[in-house]
């Protein structure tokens, strides 16, 4: 008897990069993938292995400068340090804008709520994040609490890797998928 998963058929983008936090980015990857999804691995290079500020590689499966939004369900940005240099990139923004737009999920943790604010959609939202980006949150418009998860509409936003389980159930509650 085939099992039927709550995600099977949807798609998520994953950002990677250099010095990624590695626990934010593996763990909601394999969480949406044992629910069925489909995950991808962007980097600004593609084929390229980017290791984690632990040591953990992965392996960006396409470039961030080739994704379309429209064949993708929702994003997760991962904290760590590379969304310092990711949310430099234009696409990087434009792809949040967009996800924005069409109400799809974005999932930020720790640092990772660098992107959303430089694509500056965070204004009049409910989120957490790491304390270290608390200013710049409160600075982007955003209504911070300091909370384990905090889900807001298609925003779901958690502070460091010891709340990924709420993280996650963040994500599955957003997409239904509990």
């Amino acid at each position: 008897m085939a099992v039927s998963l709550p995600l099977s058929g949807q798609k998520f983008l994953l950002f990677t990069g250099e010095d990624y936090e590695d626990l934010e980015l593996w763990y909601p990857k394999l969480r949406l993938e044992e629910a069925g999804a489909e995950t991808t691995l962007a980097g600004l290079e593609a084929e390229k292995t980017y290791l984690g500020k632990h040591g953990y590689p992965s392996v960006s499966e396409v470039t961030i400068d080739s994704i379309n939004s429209a064949d993708f369900h929702g994003v997760i940005c991962a904290g760590g340090w590379m969304p310092d240099k990711l949310r430099r990139s234009e696409k990087v923004l434009s792809l949040l804008q967009e996800f924005n737009e069409s109400g799809k999920l974005i999932a930020a943790i720790c640092h990772g709520g660098w992107m959303p604010i430089s694509a500056g959609i965070y204004s009049g939202v409910k989120v957490t994040g790491s304390p270290g980006i608390k200013d710049d949150l409160i600075n982007a418009g955003a209504i911070w609490e300091d909370a384990p998860v905090i889900v807001d509409r298609h925003f779901v936003c958690s502070r460091r890797p010891s709340d990924l389980p709420d993280f996650c159930k963040g994500i599955l509650e957003v997409l239904k998928a509990t």
